[in-house]
């Protein structure tokens, strides 16, 4: 799967390698990949989200991928991504601590239920795609987490969905999707979120982890609050990591967390709730300087999730299956539910 994507994403080659290679701190001189240690905090973050699999369809949100990780990047790409994240975050937090910064790039793709079908298809959800580089600031202080990330990409032809979805669907034998021409159109995207967890419990046992946080954006303005219930040993961070805006926590901030420091095995299942409030979705709503395929949204969706963590140092596997309500309406009838996979794999060099 990574190959189809380096393929279709060639913008982010740059940004993959930079995640590789942490420095230990503002001036201090790159290490070479074979210095990687805990003490730089060398981490890779792999995120993929499908509808496909364990029976599922190819339809909605259809693909999600995103990677990265903890990185101290070129003085550019600090200022034009991490360096607002990081600003953010300071405002936000009385007692922010030490912040670390990462870097990732994702892509999403999202289809209507008939992907054979080459015609515009007006009473259903519209084609699209999100490309984008996002840059997060990050803190850990007790039982609370903060994180900022803060987005910057391009919707429409250009985020390459068509050409993604048609390779991968090529190499796997699947149905070729038809209708990307009609897919919305080209327009910047920005998004800026904010995330905070806390944690309740006890790490070898039950665990409580309440979230709330909100996005502003052309891409999506929410409101968001839950949480999730999770049982296991050796329980670290806050929970599983996740593609969404700042669900993901830096190996350098995990490293500062006095619940997280255990080098030895930890597993965990876990099941929670998401609750949105949407005041705007570009994937639903279309664009926002130009006509485009659009549908009413529904202003209240959730998730309801349940899966499970794995850590064997140095590596860490998270499997979440997503159950998720019902996003827009038509004049012929709702889109119904969707549900999907979420796998998360991380590396700690």
């Amino acid at each position: 799967m990574v190959t189809w994507l380096a393929r279709g994403l060639q913008l982010g080659t740059r940004a993959a390698a930079a995640a590789l290679l942490v420095s230990s701190g503002p001036g201090a001189a790159e290490p070479s990949p074979l210095e990687c240690d805990r003490a730089t905090a060398c981490e890779f973050q792999l995120y993929i989200e499908n509808d496909s699999a364990g029976g599922g369809t190819d339809r909605y949100y259809t693909n999600g991928i995103k990677f990265g990780g903890g990185v101290n990047a070129d003085r550019l790409i600090e200022r034009l991504f991490q360096a607002p994240a990081e600003t953010v975050l300071k405002r936000f937090s009385d007692n922010p601590g030490d912040v670390h910064v990462g870097l990732f790039l994702g892509q999403h793709m999202y289809t209507p239920k008939r992907i054979t079908v080459a015609a515009p298809q007006p009473f259903d959800r519209p084609w699209a795609a999100w490309l984008y580089l996002g840059g997060v600031a990050q803190s850990v202080a007790g039982n609370r987490l903060q994180t900022v990330e803060f987005d910057v990409g391009v919707v429409g032809p250009a985020a390459l969905g068509k050409e993604v979805q048609t390779a991968w669907h090529e190499l796997v034998g699947a149905d070729r999707p038809q209708g990307w021409s009609n897919q919305i159109r080209n327009e910047p995207g920005v998004l800026l979120a904010y995330l905070e967890k806390w944690r309740f419990g006890v790490t070898n046992g039950v665990e409580v982890v309440p979230h709330f946080g909100a996005s502003v954006g052309n891409v999506m303005t929410l409101a968001r609050a839950g949480g999730i219930v999770r049982a296991g040993r050796n329980m670290s961070g806050f929970g599983p990591d996740t593609i969404e805006p700042g669900g993901a926590m830096l190996q350098r901030v995990r490293l500062q967390d006095v619940h997280s420091q255990n080098d030895g095995r930890e597993w965990y299942a876990f099941a929670g709730v998401d609750l949105r409030g949407v005041a705007r979705n570009i994937f639903l709503d279309g664009n926002l300087f130009r006509s485009s395929p659009s549908v009413d949204r529904r202003e209240f969706v959730y998730d309801l999730k349940a899966g499970l963590s794995v850590r064997i140092p140095p590596a860490r596997v998270s499997l979440t299956q997503i159950w998720r309500s019902e996003e827009f309406t038509t004049p012929l009838g709702g889109g119904g539910n969707q549900r999907f996979q979420s796998l998360n794999l991380s590396w700690e060099f």
